[in-house]
């Protein structure tokens, strides 16, 4: 799913922005070589169905009619070219020999699961992950592709399902068969490649060369889940979501990358499309950014999830549930520099040095601006209120950078809808603080009712009470939000209906109630209400008076995904009869069960606990997890049974977990023998503490890797 950053380009390119089309294409080229590669595994004709793709992507952009839905439209494309080259080749194949068709494939020993274990260093379950796949049938190795796009928030369900030409519901289905076909090829894999082969199995292979196709799984399946001896080797498979997480990109081949600028240009000349912009189209796409080693995942800027099966990931912030459409612009330019207005200038950073934002609005506020102008880039508004006031469904609200000192709070109530979302974020990569010192401390700076929003790159400090306060928000997403020194938690959802929210690669620190001795303020807080689908992602929380996510009183399950809670509960404010908790992760829900998810997190040196939830009967699930240098217990649940699998609890004051009775376990540390903090690579954690890099990801460090490669625990790299 596109962001209103994704689609500013789009609309440039439409109207003919050679530098707009670069752009799209230097992003989207690795996304599409890796789905196709994969769908395709490795054949002779990949480099040709990429080239393929992106010429008529080139060509047609001028009809692309949503311009949110670029990328999508683009693997739609995608799509139908593997499919079209799959009819071509079957069609050639039924007239000619044998030897005609064997001469047709690609060689078995350079194929795309090959590429990728080579490429990228797989061992252990991600290993055999990508190497099962060859099981799948084509139709469920495309699945898989788009499906892993939707787990890491790249794309939404009804983006997957445009891709694929079916129906959100009829999508829903065919994810869950292919997952179910995923499993068991796993299984079948690990018993194929067991020392210990039955021989049952071994004359159930017999003229299949040990490499069986998609048509003898279910068969082989029937046995593995029979068999004593297979079955033992196929236990304890980790999830694919857990294994999947971190691994790069295939990178581009030399040859692919060298080709394309001189397709693109033959397709300008020749006048194709609505965009001469083509006339360079891939030339921006540098051999530095395309031919280098693979792409960690977790890049803001980046195109989504490329190839599940490959097992390369561009991990974008997820988008949210619908697609925002601003209004257009008149005539988008990429790269117009902007105007300020006279006065104290704005905070001035570049796009590379600060949060990536919007390059186009509808609504401009400064914090030299003034309230009676029309609020356009040239005289923008002084106020956020002013700017909240006049904004309507689909627009706009851009925040030029620097310190802004407002008197007032502020209340968001306007609505926005599913199609037409509405945007209040940071200019460019210019950094608007919000120091709400003056606002009076009887109610919250801003207090959100308004639906289908997206807040994104903006600062909130030094607010007298509550910063920010969601109430009975849904379909909100929060992205790059820094809330930090305010007398509360850095931001609140409350209430009933708080649904369908996201909040994403932001921090939450440094807040403190001095009233309350440290003890009500949270750097996230869920509390008092109910709902669903809400989702925290890549968020850290850090150095607040009490917890560092606090989910209390919520009913409704909550999914918190590779974020990072430390060292909150300490009084650092010489506070008197302090009350801070100190637990990185809280998971309460009051008298009605919530099933909590929590994968890929870590939470370090906590005055309390690592993860705690005394009141939740629900079945909370922990995976991929690891507690570190907390006071009390590394995981302690003792109040209910809790699913907790592949985590990791070393180093801890107390206890590596306290757990009721009927909790289901399997493969964590505290269960095997030899684990420490000696199994990890580093116990230094300035790195994972420090600034974010300029896409607003979670910083790349060693601390807290497990050495040896296992994957027990979360993969903080």
């Amino acid at each position: 799913m596109e962001t209103p950053i994704e689609s500013e380009p789009v609309l440039a390119a439409q109207t003919g922005d050679k530098h707009a089309l670069d752009l799209l294409l230097e992003k989207h080229l690795p996304l599409v070589y890796n789905v196709v590669g994969r769908a395709m595994n490795g054949h002779p004709d990949v480099d040709d169905v990429v080239q393929e793709t992106m010429l008529r992507a080139a060509q047609r952009i001028g009809s692309l009619r949503d311009p949110d839905r670029f990328r999508s439209w683009l693997l739609a494309i995608a799509v139908n070219q593997v499919k079209e080259r799959a009819r071509v080749r079957t069609r050639r194949t039924a007239r000619e020999s044998s030897l005609d068709q064997l001469g047709d494939r690609a060689d078995p020993s350079l194929d795309f699961v090959d590429a990728t274990v080579l490429e990228l260093g797989l061992s252990g379950e991600r290993r055999e992950i990508a190497e099962a796949t060859r099981l799948l049938s084509e139709e469920d190795q495309h699945l898989l592709a788009l499906w892993w796009q939707e787990l890491a928030g790249a794309l939404s369900r009804s983006d997957l399902a445009d891709a694929l030409g079916v129906t959100p519901q009829h999508a829903a289905v065919r994810v869950q068969r292919m997952k179910a076909r995923l499993h068991t090829a796993r299984l079948v894999h690990r018993a194929l490649r067991s020392g210990h082969r039955c021989r049952t199995l071994q004359s159930m292979l017999r003229g299949h060369h040990d490499v069986p196709g998609p048509e003898q799984l279910n068969r082989l399946s029937r046995h593995t889940r029979h068999c004593p001896r297979c079955e033992a080797t196929g236990r304890l498979l980790v999830s694919p979501e857990n294994l999947l997480r971190g691994i790069a990109l295939v990178p581009i081949p030399a040859t692919l990358f060298h080709r394309l600028p001189e397709l693109l240009s033959g397709a300008a000349a020749a006048g194709h499309g609505g965009s001469a912009a083509a006339s360079a189209g891939a030339k921006a796409v540098t051999a530095k950014s395309l031919l280098a080693k693979p792409v960690l995942a977790g890049g803001a800027a980046m195109a989504g999830a490329a190839a599940a099966l490959s097992f390369a990931v561009y991990y974008l912030p997820a988008a949210p549930d619908s697609p925002p459409t601003p209004a257009p612009a008149p005539s988008p330019s990429v790269s117009a520099t902007p105007s300020f207005a006279t006065g104290s200038s704005p905070t001035r950073t570049s796009a590379r040095a600060g949060r990536p934002g919007v390059v186009d609005a509808d609504w401009y506020v400064a914090p030299d601006g003034n309230d009676a102008a029309p609020g356009t880039l040239g005289r923008p508004f002084a106020s956020l209120n002013k700017a909240i006031s006049v904004v309507r469904p689909g627009q706009t609200i851009a925040l030029r950078g620097g310190r802004y000192r407002p008197t007032m709070p502020v209340v968001i109530e306007t609505d926005g809808t599913a199609a037409r979302r509405i945007v209040l974020s940071n200019y460019r990569g210019e950094r608007p603080v919000l120091d709400a010192a003056r606002v009076s401390a009887s109610s919250p700076f801003v207090t959100h009712r308004g639906r289908y929003w997206t807040v994104q790159g903006i600062e909130v400090a030094n607010s007298p009470a509550a910063p920010y306060v969601c109430r009975g928000c849904r379909h909100v997403t929060f992205r790059r939000l820094s809330m930090h020194d305010n007398q509360g938690s850095g931001l609140a959802f409350v209430d009933d209906g708080t649904d369908r929210n996201q909040v994403l690669d932001s921090d939450f620190f440094d807040n403190h109630d001095d009233a309350n001795h440290g003890a009500d303020a949270d750097g996230l807080l869920m509390a008092f209400g109910s709902g669903e689908g809400n989702v925290i992602r890549r968020c850290r929380f850090f150095r607040n008076s009490d917890d560092g996510l606090g989910i209390a009183s919520f009913v409704g399950a909550v999914t918190v995904d590779s974020s990072w809670s430390f060292d909150n509960g300490v009084n650092r404010w010489k506070l008197t009869e302090y009350g801070g908790s100190g637990n990185g992760f809280v998971l309460n829900s009051g008298k009605r069960p919530s099933d909590h998810v929590i994968t890929n997190s870590a939470a370090w040196d906590n005055a309390g606990d690592g993860y705690t939830g005394a009141t939740n009967n629900g079945m909370i699930t922990l995976e991929g997890n690891t507690a570190f240098r907390n006071r009390h217990n590394g995981f302690d649940l003792p109040g209910f049974a809790a699913t907790l699998r592949s985590n990791l609890a070393v180093g801890n004051g107390k206890r590596q977990a306290a757990l009721a009775e009927g909790s289901v376990e399997r493969g964590n540390s505290w269960y095997t023998s030899g684990w420490s903090v000696a199994s990890l690579l580093s116990t230094d954690p300035s790195t994972a503490e420090g600034p974010r890099p300029p896409d607003g990801d979670l910083p790349s460090t060693p601390f807290l890797a497990v050495r040896g490669g296992s994957t027990v625990g979360a993969s903080l790299r």
